[in-house]
């Protein structure tokens, strides 16, 4: 009877990886290091660049990390998400560097250099026109974390690219965030962009790339919204400076809100910033708080007519800190104001709690936090003693 013979086994024997099935480590920090070391010693000779980043393609692996190489020629440095920049441990290596489009000059050919930057890199590597898509999608939805000069300059720069086909106008739906809108970020955004493009291009391809982007009419309807706030404001106003009566601005207030569906705590915060715009202030720190103090007062039924909600509450405490923020003489201001209208029942003690532990602006944060801390504590001793009188 045959019997099979058993085979030989490879036990104790190691199999030889093949090259092709290793997996390569992801890096994106040491391909930050080389790209900021590169561009740092071309400087700011943009064909010294341009040859530096045409050279580093054979060696550096643009396809798996282009989104890291556009964050550097757009930003300076590998953005984290936000906005921010990537930081490391170790504070020896550089983490940003001045050659990107958000450092250069503040005039328009300077922009253009950058562009023109990008445009021969993508044309030299043709695999990398979808990861700069995808980059300015991403960027745009960062504004807020740049400065305005920062947002200006990316404007500039995502203008031209679109208008010479490098990039799709429907990158532009990326700045349509609520927040960016809200603020006035993204209107800002796409008026320097209007701006750039009549600049280089005339106003038919202009409408035409609008339409692409599906952004014709919502340009139309934030615009329209601008204007309506904007009309409000100019006939309150007068209202205010003739000493008319609460009632007869409120009522007025009201047939706007209605006539034109306007939100609540955008409301709030219009009626703040056009009480505010009314008054000439002293320009003397130690009368100012007084003044604003008795100017309140007396309309705070208009603010409390329009923050029912804990959203408006929410949005006009915010406001009013950046108000206080950007407008020195107002800055030991702030608490009075807050307790002002804690006590005419405008804010409520669970949104100014809300407000201090999570929801404040970082404007002047430490500064105003500081301001409030005794008030705080004050309200979370009161409401302690309130739930142990229930």
């Amino acid at each position: 009877m045959n019997q099979k013979t058993e085979k030989p086994t490879l036990s104790g024997q190691r199999l030889k990886t093949r090259k092709r099935d290793e997996k390569e480590k992801y890096d994106p920090s040491g391909f930050r290091d080389a790209i900021l070391q590169g561009l740092n010693e071309a400087g700011h000779n943009l064909d010294a660049v341009y040859k530096f980043l045409d050279t580093a393609g054979y060696k550096l692996d643009y396809r798996r990390y282009g989104e890291v190489l556009f964050d550097i020629l757009l930003a300076g440095g590998h953005l984290a998400p936000g906005g921010t920049i990537v930081t490391d441990f170790d504070t020896s290596k550089p983490l940003r560097t001045d050659v990107c489009v958000f450092a250069a000059g503040n005039d328009l050919d300077s922009v253009k250099g950058y562009a023109q930057l990008i445009t021969k890199l993508i044309r030299r590597y043709k695999y990398l026109e979808k990861t700069l898509e995808d980059e300015f999608k991403k960027v745009l939805v960062f504004l807020k974390a740049f400065s305005p000069g920062e947002r200006t300059k990316l404007a500039n720069v995502t203008s031209i690219l679109v208008g010479n086909g490098l990039i799709p106008s429907v990158v532009l739906t990326s700045c349509l965030q609520d927040h960016l809108v809200k603020e006035g970020i993204a209107l800002e955004f796409l008026l320097d962009f209007l701006k750039t493009w009549l600049a280089e291009k005339d106003a038919p391809t202009l409408w035409t790339a609008l339409r692409k982007a599906l952004l014709e009419s919502r340009l139309m309807k934030a615009h329209q919204s601008t204007s309506v706030k904007k009309d409000l404001q100019q006939q309150v106003a007068p209202l205010l400076r003739n000493d008319a009566s609460t009632k007869e601005i409120l009522l007025l207030l009201k047939e706007y809100q209605n006539k034109h569906n306007l939100p609540e705590n955008e409301l709030a915060v219009l009626v703040w910033k056009t009480l505010m715009a009314a008054v000439e202030w002293n320009k003397k720190e130690e009368l100012v708080a007084d003044q604003a103090l008795r100017h309140l007062k007396k309309y705070s039924a208009l603010l409390e007519a329009f923050t029912q909600s804990g959203k408006a509450q929410l949005s006009l405490l915010v406001k009013i800190q950046e108000y206080c923020y950007t407008n020195m003489n107002f800055m030991n201001v702030f608490r009075k104001i807050v307790v002002l209208l804690y006590k005419t029942d405008v804010l409520s003690e669970d949104i100014i709690l809300k407000w201090y532990k999570e929801a404040h602006s970082s404007k002047g944060k430490m500064v105003f936090l500081e301001q409030m801390k005794k008030f705080v504590e004050w309200l979370q001793n009161a409401e302690e003693e309130s739930e142990e009188d229930d």
